[in-house]
């Protein structure tokens, strides 16, 4: 995978911008590399990148808003960059529409891993390998009005199309291979996000709010204490 896999990384910090280059490189990513969120998005307009980096605070378009605008023409992956754990800045990308985020410092050896988790997801949602307690019972799974297309990967709601990026899919996915059962948010990171370890659950709240207002505000049920799950 990593060897035809193609990232788009914004970063204003000189240092940070050529070592992470270089040690992706090394990794086999092709990577282009751009100082400010202008050049970044013209970056990711010209090349349609398999994956983007995005540094938060960048001069010319900060990372959010770089984000919003990607997110605006694609699904691509994104992940965001950000040298503060606040959770401002970790809810407005997320809330902008990015996969997963990282802080720094990271490690060149972690970044690559959640690279390959996100790239994974966004293959799995575009019809590449499914897990089979996605697919038991038939590809077509309907709760209400909701229908989803665990094949096809396709979502409808009230017969209408809607549009899910790849990790809103995967966790539309998990919750359809349980519905009715509570799910915890360590469960959904490790499940959706494939983190062996303890994450941050907030990536998991702000995605399942960004998913209700996709498929529902009542579809996906808040279980205080314990997690969500879906109604069947």
């Amino acid at each position: 995978m990593a060897d035809q896999t193609h990232v788009l990384f914004v970063e204003d910090d000189d240092v940070i911008r050529e070592a992470t280059q270089l040690a992706l490189e090394r990794d086999g990513f092709t990577v282009t590399a751009m100082p400010d969120g202008l050049s970044g998005l013209e970056a990711f307009r010209a090349d349609r990148p398999d994956i983007a980096l995005l540094d938060v605070m960048v001069p010319g378009l900060d990372g959010v808003s770089l984000c919003r605008s990607i997110r605006d023409e694609s699904m691509v992956p994104v992940i965001m960059l950000s040298a503060r754990a606040d959770p401002i800045d970790v809810v407005l990308g997320l809330e902008a529409g990015a996969d997963d985020y990282v802080t720094k410092p990271f490690d060149g050896a972690v970044l690559v891993a959640r690279i390959r988790a996100v790239l994974r997801r966004f293959d799995r949602a575009n019809g590449g390998r499914q897990d089979p307690a996605s697919t038991d019972g038939g590809s077509l799974l309907t709760f209400g009005e909701l229908e989803i297309d665990t094949v096809g990967m396709e979502v409808r709601r009230a017969g209408e199309p809607v549009s899910l990026t790849p990790t809103e899919m995967r966790l539309l996915l998990e919750f359809s291979s349980a519905p009715g059962t509570v799910l915890s948010r360590d469960r959904l990171l490790e499940r959706v996000w494939e983190y062996g370890w303890g994450g941050d659950t907030r990536v998991v709240d702000v995605h399942v709010q960004r998913l209700r207002g996709k498929i529902g505000q009542d579809r996906l049920e808040t279980v205080r204490g314990f997690g969500y799950k879906l109604k069947a």
